[in-house]
């Protein structure tokens, strides 16, 4: 099938820049719903499906480059060439009416969604299905879906974030804006957040990549704190620039050629072969974020949404208080072997096919310590994590 060739305008949103052609090409895969083993600790999906590969926006820093998750033979093709998943939504609702309901994370708003408008049926399929649902976006085009997102948190779930890295008044924030290409303007991502707000439905940043240099000075990270908490958002999560494989290389030819002021920095704090930044870089930064949400009245972390109907409550409540734990354990540079005790406790209650609490009345604290990875000391917290639960 051919790709058909276009040169999106942008003036309406991009503050008068135009985008590159772009070449949208239709495609049939076999399947979109991914189904992890287990719910994230970060947004708390157990599945994602998403109907576009490659991004229109192009941000110079984006994950999404990497091989695992862009099979192109040629790096630079991202921002330039979208597959589009025309049968997406088929696909979506043959896979959800056979899958237990659970926390999703959909939508794509990039400029293609304005023609395709894929991002929408599948949100629909969601509605129609029962299914909660995350979306995390960079574009204020989300506001278009306002009222199927409210219908599905009048049912369900409905939880919204904004990639968000730098705010106007930060002293970087130019630079930012060059790294982010074609992604529309902060101020209408935060006017969106103030919208969606509005509307009752949860709402808040995600700070990720926190770009060294650019993003993670004092100045910076209180803005984005303070922003978020005045349009309304609840949270601001905060997470460090990773490179691997082809976006490493994609990202360091970008830096030589377009800000090479900064380049001998950022080799050195991504040597060959790291991938993430430094324990200790990432620590500074999540703690000061933390200080600055207890400041301004708002979370570090998602709250886990409630899905109506579910049978397992508490024990997700449970599994969310250790996960919990284990951020705090990591922020407080705890042994690796403590926060690796809590995290697989935390696994072990959320695939637990058995009410912890029935588990609990009916055996006792030996119960709860023979669950597998639990044991004495982590039974006796989840103890007394129930008590506070009921």
């Amino acid at each position: 099938m051919l790709c058909e060739t276009l040169c999106h305008s942008a003036v309406s949103y991009m503050g008068g820049r135009h985008a590159a052609p772009c070449h949208l090409c239709p495609v049939q895969p076999k399947t979109i719903l991914n189904k992890h083993k287990r719910p994230d600790h970060w947004f708390w999906t157990r599945y994602t499906a998403y109907p576009y590969l490659g991004c229109q926006h192009g941000c110079e820093f984006c994950y999404c480059r990497e091989e695992k998750y862009y099979p192109y033979e040629d790096v630079n093709d991202f921002a330039h060439v979208i597959k589009v998943k025309e049968n997406g939504p088929l696909l979506l609702r043959r896979a959800l009416s056979r899958a237990p309901v659970d926390l999703i994370g959909v939508g794509d708003y990039q400029p293609a969604e304005r023609k395709f408008e894929l991002s929408r049926r599948m949100l629909e399929i969601c509605h129609e299905l029962g299914f909660p649902v995350f979306v995390l976006e960079r574009s204020p085009l989300v506001l278009r879906d306002l009222d199927l997102l409210w219908a599905i948190g009048e049912r369900a779930t409905a939880l919204v974030a904004f990639s968000i890295i730098s705010t106007p008044d930060s002293p970087h924030h130019a630079r930012v804006r060059q790294m982010e290409r074609l992604a529309p303007p902060v101020e209408k991502r935060f006017e969106a957040m103030e919208q969606i707000a509005e509307a009752g439905i949860p709402v808040g940043t995600c700070m990720m990549p926190t770009l060294p240099i650019l993003c993670d000075d004092d100045t910076n990270l209180e803005n984005v704190v303070r922003w978020t908490a005045d349009h309304g958002g609840r949270f601001v999560l905060v997470g460090g620039l990773t490179l691997a494989d082809q976006q490493r290389a994609y990202f360091f030819t970008v830096l030589r050629e377009r800000f090479p002021d900064l380049l001998s920095a950022y080799q050195a704090r991504y040597p060959e072969g790291s991938y993430g930044p430094s324990r200790g870089r990432w620590r500074n930064v999540a703690l000061r974020i933390r200080e600055l949400c207890e400041r301004y009245g708002i979370s570090d972390r998602i709250p886990r949404p409630i899905i109506p109907g579910d049978k397992r409550v508490l024990n997700k409540r449970i599994a969310e208080r250790l996960a919990n734990q284990v951020y705090d354990m990591e922020l407080n540079d705890e042994p690796g072997y403590r926060v690796w005790a809590y995290r697989k406790a935390a696994w072990a209650i959320e695939e637990l096919e058995q009410d912890v609490g029935l588990i609990y009345r009916t055996m006792g604290l030996k119960g709860l310590e023979s669950i597998r990875d639990v044991g004495p000391k982590l039974g006796r917290e989840i103890k007394e994590f129930m008590t506070i639960e009921a």
